[in-house]
């Protein structure tokens, strides 16, 4: 497969040049900055289009095995190719929990099977994500788990975040922490401030978040063992970081598109399709956030996909589940964050390609000779407007429905072969 003539973007490589992409079965064999002729009948024309590594997701909730009814590998798979995303990395909140081998063959088994996009599950910290005992790490590695997290179940108490964390080294996985306390958040649905007071809500406090985010960067420091922080959503959680990282600590984290592009004025209209975990924040963190971008602060932009059925999200705001959907609207949300924010676009790429390849240490996030065929093309011009019927996913709550982008996949390609054509 010859991809000519379009703008190669590699923030591995730092390669931004136009030319022409050589793929060979399911490897890239060369890279031709200002082109090379061809025969080759099988050739796909990038004149005027991005050619970009495929995108990692870092952070989604497929539901499968479980609770099918709101997604499961295959409608994921659906969407994620759709959305340019070529890497998913399945969240361990399933029912069973992946907190043992059996579980994570079975989904290990249903994505090739499914043979769409590489899914990549982790695994459980601790058994049934409860807090209480270690999970089989060992054992789930040498099926397929790529880190270890209890997201959606903060791990508590500090001294079995120690064990975890020292556990999870001894077989080479990262730590993704869901920084939450829940004797601060409580029974609250959305950020608290004026504005939940005003539209009679019960707040979640940024504390709840960010004495976490401390704890867990004590921890690590404590242990000198790396640990990975999901979806901060306040200026001082990006603050903690930022020192933490001042001083050498081996911290990273990601920070959702929605945090980045949305504020809590959302839930004005009692949308439940803006309830998620962290809640949406003020302007002031949101512009921090976008500022952690710019300054290498946060690492990775990761969807936190979490489907819930229409009759779920159909409830008063109070009662209706947390989560939103993402991984169709994960590129043109990058870019518009490039567009709206003077973001540097390789730095950004960065965040959805290399950046969670190398934390995770898995394969991919490059467009490079002897990498895996994973490239997403994208028409950098072409405007369009995000509407229900465009969801791939079994659940349509997305925060973005309605909203018009500037950017999209033409093309998604997995190990050589082309998953996703616009059309």
């Amino acid at each position: 497969m010859w991809i000519k003539g379009g703008r190669i973007l590699d923030p591995a490589t730092n390669i931004d040049a136009l030319g022409d992409v050589y793929v060979e079965g399911e490897k890239i064999t060369g890279i031709y900055p200002g082109g090379r002729s061809t025969e080759d009948e099988d050739i796909i024309d990038a004149a005027g289009l991005l050619v970009i590594p495929g995108l990692i997701d870092m952070h989604a909730h497929l539901r499968d095995p479980g609770f099918e009814y709101k997604e499961d590998i295959y409608t994921g798979s659906l969407a994620a190719a759709a959305g340019g995303i070529t890497t998913v990395i399945a969240m361990a909140n399933t029912e069973p929990v992946n907190d043992s081998p059996a579980v994570t063959e079975y989904i290990m088994g249903k994505a090739k099977d499914v043979g769409l996009v590489r899914i990549l599950p982790v695994g459980a910290a601790t058994k049934g994500q409860r807090g209480k005992e270690l999970a089989e790490m060992g054992l789930m590695k040498a099926e397929g788990i790529v880190g270890i997290s209890d997201d959606g179940a903060p791990i508590e108490d500090a001294f079995m975040l120690r064990k975890v964390l020292e556990y999870a080294a001894t077989f080479g996985l990262r730590v993704i922490s869901h920084p939450e306390d829940k004797s601060l958040s409580g029974s609250g649905v959305m950020n608290e401030g004026a504005l939940s007071t005003r539209l009679g809500l019960l707040g979640i406090p940024k504390a709840a978040e960010e004495v976490m985010v401390a704890r867990d960067v004590i921890v690590s420091e404590f242990t000198r063992i790396p640990i990975h922080i999901t979806h901060i959503s306040t200026k001082e959680s990006m603050d903690i970081v930022k020192r933490a990282k001042g001083k050498g600590l081996p911290i990273s984290c990601d920070v959702t598109p929605h945090h980045l592009l949305l504020t809590e004025q959302k839930v004005s209209s009692y949308d439940t399709n803006a309830k998620m975990y962290p809640p949406l924040r003020e302007e002031i963190d949101r512009a921090f956030l976008i500022k952690g971008i710019k300054e290498s602060i946060i690492d990775v932009i990761a969807t936190d996909h979490a489907p819930h059925a229409r009759d779920e999200k159909d409830l008063d705001f109070d009662l209706a589940p947390f989560g939103v959907i993402g991984l169709q609207t994960l590129l043109p949300a990058i870019i518009k964050l490039h567009l709206e924010n003077d973001i540097d676009l390789m730095k950004i790429l960065s965040c959805v390609t290399i950046n969670p390849a190398r934390i995770l240490g898995i394969e991919g996030g490059t467009i490079s000779p002897g990498s895996r065929a994973d490239i997403t093309i994208v028409d950098p011009n072409a405007v369009w407007t995000f509407t229900e019927d465009m969801i791939k996913s079994k659940s349509k709550n997305s925060p973005f429905i309605g909203n018009t982008f500037k950017g999209k996949v033409v093309y998604t390609i997995i190990n050589g072969r082309i998953v996703y054509q616009e059309g």
